[in-house]
């Protein structure tokens, strides 16, 4: 397996390759990783590794974009990560490319990333301004029947689709919109589904994309039978990644 050194990103969310991520950031260790990526050269990727927290917490929650100014953040790299931010972070993540970092008139910065590839987290160094990450890439290995499984998932997810449109009384994406390559499924549904953190974190970890896809279709269809019994749900934007504030 390749080793690479990354930055370290911990966000409330589970990253998957192929996957938008707008960040907000406004938090000094992140802002010092950014002004970092920025002395990247432009023909060069601004990588960095984003894996879910586990056990901890991010400094001065917020509403998306919009920094509490009642909170008095602790301070350094390992702030709200207790005193081993190893065992805060699960261990798959998955490296991020920012192909817009932009700074603000305030020092925050608005970046745009996507996800690239999956890493499994070795070690952090916390003796920087920011975590910086040991990682090993993580190979996609297609699996055992990947292909007909992405067929039944992307018919179980416009289903599902359709109901959860019905119990929201609102359109989503349309099928037509939806690949056909098993692991682009497999990482579109996983990111789209409405499901918690530990369930996306199972999906992101899955050891080739056949299991992946198996685990959707049990969760695709348990999540359609739960929405056909229910009259509303919460309003969660299925393709569209909200902004993180950090």
């Amino acid at each position: 397996m390749t080793s690479v050194r990354l930055p370290l990103f911990p966000l409330n969310s589970v990253l998957f390759p192929g996957l938008v991520l707008p960040l907000n950031i406004f938090e000094e260790r992140y802002r010092a990783m950014m002004r970092d990526l920025l002395k990247t050269g432009e023909e060069e990727p601004r990588r960095f590794a984003v894996v879910a927290i586990r056990d901890g917490r991010e400094v001065a929650p917020t509403a998306p974009g919009l920094p509490d100014q009642t909170a008095l953040p602790e301070r350094g790299p390992t702030a709200g990560f207790g005193a081993d931010p190893v065992q805060a972070f699960h261990r798959v993540g998955c490296i991020a490319d920012a192909a817009t970092i932009r700074e603000r008139e305030d020092g925050s910065f608005e970046v745009l990333a996507t996800g690239t590839a999956r890493v499994r987290l070795l070690s952090v160094d916390t003796s920087g301004p920011y975590l910086v990450a040991e990682l090993e890439e993580l190979p996609e290995d297609a699996g055992d029947g990947a292909g007909a499984l992405a067929e039944g998932v992307l018919r179980a997810f416009r289903n599902y689709q359709k109901r959860l449109a019905g119990a929201r009384e609102r359109s989503l994406t349309s099928g037509a919109d939806l690949p056909d390559e098993p692991s682009v499924v497999s990482y579109l549904v996983a990111a789209a589904a409405v499901l918690d953190i530990p369930a996306k974190q199972r999906l992101l970890q899955a050891p080739d994309t056949a299991t992946r896809l198996a685990e959707e279709l049990k969760l695709l269809r348990a999540e359609t039978a739960v929405i056909r019994h229910l009259p509303s749900l919460p309003a969660v934007d299925l393709t569209r990644a909200p902004t993180s504030p950090n």
